[in-house]
């Protein structure tokens, strides 16, 4: 979702608006893949890396929330679901 969003707002028309949502995304889906990898791997740091992802996928949500386009909002959307996720897993 945030790969999705953050391509979609490369297409809008006032990018440098979007400037922030942008790389937030980036940022959260890059979290989210390498804690999906940690986790599998029942590292020792899971369940830290589960809590910045819970973090991260906050402040996405956050970001995405401003915008007023679908993809921004399914974006919040996925990133309140993974964002209680990972506190129900931190838990």
């Amino acid at each position: 979702a945030c790969n999705d969003c953050a391509s979609a707002c490369l297409a809008e028309d006032d990018v440098k608006m979007m400037a922030r949502c942008i790389q937030t995304d980036i940022v959260c889906a890059e979290i989210c893949s390498a804690t999906a990898k940690v986790v599998a791997f029942e590292s020792s740091v899971s369940k830290e890396m589960v809590e910045i992802c819970r973090k991260i996928c906050g402040e996405c949500a956050a970001e995405c929330e401003k915008h007023d386009m679908e993809h921004c909002r399914y974006c919040a959307e996925i990133c309140r679901k993974c964002e209680e996720a990972c506190g129900s897993y931190a838990a």
